[in-house]
């Protein structure tokens, strides 16, 4: 349920007085006062997460708030142009770039996956010939979901170093049996992305990063927008991550290893400039644009976290609650937390990055998503 600004105010009242702070006429004027996107900020700082970034951004202007703190040892706020892992919204860049591809006629996006990785995806049960790069795309393929990760402290202890390769992730999906036949239901699949980034190089002879810098990065000017690697860290400034693993088990987990080898750091701004130019052209054509956002129906699961969202070549379609949708793609890995949303005409763009992810309950993650959901949706709705 999404509340309105008003219901959302009265929470913050409620929090105050759970934690047994005055509720003063001048402290619930002030909360009142607040520019909605800092209130909006507030009320994801307030469910328990260490530190917020939050823009709103037009073609004449970029508003940026902060909430929390960037480290909790020393707090120290949280950077405006903090930098963060964007995990699974670098789907997007990786669709984009293979949409692109095929409106050059470098690949079909119906070519098999055989076509271009001959003997890659073959197994009990599974066939690249069967298979399409369109389906990749669109989590349609069937090939199971196994990225490494961590569900407690220890786990990441021993873990948040280890390295691996895209052909060593494709195997270890192949192990578990295909989800469904390709192209008949939706599964969310971190390896069928991994797999459309081995297509793109195959196609073009470059590295993938070479294909996303060249492509995007480089042409949109996003100054802020880094490939990962095999680096533990990150560029300054950035925020802390952290991770409750269990209810008052909060981790500090910003340095690690991305699981994902084609892992991209970037920051509100560049994320902000790169979906509202997803909507306007600058990156492709209409029939292009067309094709990455036919959408299908989602699973079961992935609507608890999308309600009523649909999914095109790695865009989600969500419902505004003043009257039609919006575009973007999340994503979470690593302690961080990235929410985006576009206007269908990329007038307008709003992104979120947290930097803790309420990972102890299921309750707790759809609390915070949808408090993200919320500041994307009033932006996105604000009168210019």
């Amino acid at each position: 349920m999404r509340l309105p600004l008003m219901a959302k105010a009265t929470l913050l009242m409620l929090a105050l007085i759970a934690a047994g702070l005055p509720l003063t006429a001048h402290a619930a004027d002030a909360a009142a006062t607040r520019p909605p996107l800092q209130r909006d900020a507030d009320a994801i700082r307030d469910l328990g997460v260490t530190g917020v970034q939050a823009r709103v951004s037009t073609a004449e202007h970029s508003l940026a708030v902060t909430s929390g703190v960037a480290d909790r040892t020393t707090g120290r706020p949280v950077p405006t142009e903090g930098r963060f892992r964007i995990a699974s919204t670098r789907k997007a860049f990786v669709a984009t770039v293979a949409v692109q591809l095929a409106g050059e006629h470098r690949l079909a996006l119906d070519d098999t996956v055989e076509r271009w990785l001959p003997g890659v995806v073959r197994g009990p049960g599974y066939d690249g010939r069967a298979i399409t790069v369109r389906q990749l795309l669109q989590n349609t393929s069937g090939i199971p979901d196994d990225l490494p990760g961590y569900t407690n402290e220890q786990e990441y202890a021993e873990q948040r170093y280890d390295i691996w390769t895209r052909e060593q992730l494709v195997a270890r999906a192949m192990t578990h049996p295909l989800t469904f036949p390709p192209g008949t239901a939706w599964g969310y699949s971190n390896t069928g992305f991994i797999l459309a980034g081995m297509v793109i190089e195959r196609v073009t002879g470059h590295p993938l990063h070479q294909e996303i810098t060249d492509r995007i990065i480089r042409p949109l000017g996003l100054t802020q927008t880094t490939f990962a690697g095999t680096a533990p860290t990150l560029p300054r400034p950035h925020a802390r991550a952290y991770e409750l693993f269990s209810p008052g088990n909060l981790v500090d987990v910003t340095e690690q290893v991305s699981g994902d080898p084609d892992s991209i750091i970037s920051s509100t701004r560049d994320l902000a400039r790169f979906f509202r130019a997803l909507m306007t052209g600058d990156l492709l054509t209409p029939a292009e644009r067309a094709a990455m956002q036919h959408t299908v129906p989602i699973d079961a699961e992935v609507e608890q976290v999308w309600p009523g969202g649909r999914y095109g070549l790695a865009l989600a379609a969500r419902p505004l609650p003043c009257g039609g949708v919006y575009w973007g793609h999340d994503g979470g890995d690593a302690g961080y937390i990235t929410v985006t949303g576009v206007t269908p005409d990329g007038r307008r763009s709003a992104i979120v990055s947290m930097s803790t992810a309420l990972g102890d309950s299921l309750e707790h993650h759809l609390q915070q998503q949808r408090a993200a959901d919320t500041l994307i949706q009033h932006a996105l709705c604000a009168h210019p």
